[in-house]
This record gives structure tokens, sequence and C-alpha cells, in this order.
């Protein structure tokens, strides 16, 4: 991958083109950890809607061992939105070049965890749940809320329900009929880039989802370790940025050290 595409994917400084390259390839990393972690746990981890649907429908069932297992999820998707804020925030109060490169290194290990102890993990409960659930949950939660601030909100990648929406709020307006002759700001126009952009997180999401059903049919847990790869690849070269900087600020201060010496 060029040194300078991954730097602008993934670096401090952000472009609406870069937004939407990142966000395709988390989209493309979403949909294959959440379809191939369905076939590892019986479970989606990327949406907390139907969990908390679920959580409310067997609560009043009287199933609660599920309603257990839906809040370990749900916490744990918390935790890791929390945790990728905390992240960004923690570079971005020291500006660092790896402001978002931070969370997706983290899920990149996250991932290499799952990919190598995947089959013994699920065999351990964590909060009410298998700790596999828990570690799909926190990963989710971690990349969405990254996508999320360095887009401002207009970018998300672990769910689809929003885009798919707003697709249709796109669709209504392109092929909504103006009459003749109104003033220009009341003339109803669909946003045709916005459309592209949206269509294309949905065509990524479908097509990660069916490379990771296919790999975990077919490989197993080891499966998420190129995903982890692609991530590395993508976050390494801010970081390398940062120590590079870093190595430069101890060599002038051990230069300074010699000459005050």
């Amino acid at each position: 991958m060029p040194i300078n595409y991954a730097r602008r994917l993934t670096g401090r400084k952000r472009t609406a083109n870069a937004n939407r390259h990142l966000g395709f390839a988390l989209a493309f990393v979403a949909g294959a950890i959440n379809a191939g972690g369905f076939l590892a746990v019986q479970q989606y981890t990327s949406h907390m809607t139907g969990i908390v649907s679920s959580m409310a429908d067997n609560l009043v069932l009287g199933v609660y061992d599920v309603v257990l297992s839906g809040a370990g999820g749900l916490l744990s998707f918390l935790a890791g939105a929390a945790s990728s804020a905390v992240l960004v925030n923690y570079a971005r109060r020291r500006r660092m070049h790896s402001e978002y490169a931070l969370p997706l290194l983290t899920e990149a290990s996250l991932l290499i965890c799952f990919g190598v102890l995947g089959a013994r993990l699920s065999d351990m409960r964590g909060l009410f749940v298998p700790v596999t659930v828990m570690l799909l949950c926190f990963i989710m939660g971690l990349q969405n809320a990254v996508i999320t601030k360095l887009s401002h909100a207009e970018i998300r990648t672990t769910h689809l329900t929003g885009i798919v929406t707003d697709i249709g709020i796109e669709l209504g307006k392109l092929f909504y009929r103006n009459a003749a002759g109104p003033p220009s700001h009341l003339r109803v126009m669909a946003n045709r880039d916005r459309l592209r952009v949206l269509t294309l997180l949905v065509v990524f999401f479908f097509a990660g989802g069916v490379l990771g059903a296919v790999g975990f049919k077919y490989v197993g847990y080891v499966s998420t370790v190129p995903l982890a790869l692609v991530l590395l690849g993508l976050a390494m070269v801010p970081a390398a940025d940062d120590l590079t900087t870093l190595a430069r600020r101890w060599g002038r201060a051990a230069r300074q050290s010699r000459k005050g010496g």
C-alpha cells in the first residue's frame, strides 16, 4: 500500500475523499467481522438495535440468560466506543499523527487475538456472555466511534439502517418531479454524490460479509487475521510518523544536554 495514501487515509489531516475511502475499507471490514462472527458466535455484533430489542422481548418472556447476554454485548460495544473516544482525544491533545490510527491499531490487535485465540475464548465466559462475543462487540464499538468522530457523524460503517434510510431519502429526491417555474431554492434536488457514497458503503459492507462468511466457513477464526493486517497497513504509517517525531525530539534533547554539560 503506498505510504502517502495510507497517511492520507488514517492521518490527522482529514479530507472528505480520505474519509470516504477509509469508510469503504472499514465498511468492508465490519461486514466481514459481522457475518463471519455470526458463524462463530451465532450472534450479530455490529448493531445494537437487534440486541436491545432481543433483551426487551426476552425480559417479557422471562428468558433472563438471553437478557444478560445482550447486556454483556451492549456494554462491550459501549466500552469500545468510549475507548475509541479516549484514544482519539488523548492523541489530539498531544497533536499526534496517529490521532485516528490508534483505535484502528487497537482493533487490528484485537482481531489478531480473535483469529488466533477465538476457539479458546469461546469457552470462556466474561460479563454474562462468551468472551468472543464481548470482544467482537468491543471491536465494532471501537470502529464505529472512530469513523463517526473523524467524519463528524457523516459516515457509519458497522450497521446499515441509517445508510439505507439516507439512500431512500436521496432516491425520493431523485425521482421527485419539480413543477415548472418554481424558484431554484425551492426545487427538490438529489445529492448524487452522497447517493453514490452511501450505495458504495452498502456494497462494501455486503462484499465484506460474503468474504467473512466464506472465510469462517472454510478457514475458521484465523480468517480474521488478513482483516487485521489490512487495518495495520492503514494505521501503521501515522504511528511511524509519531515514532519518528519522538525520536527527533529525543535526539534534540540529547544534543542540548551534551551542550549544557
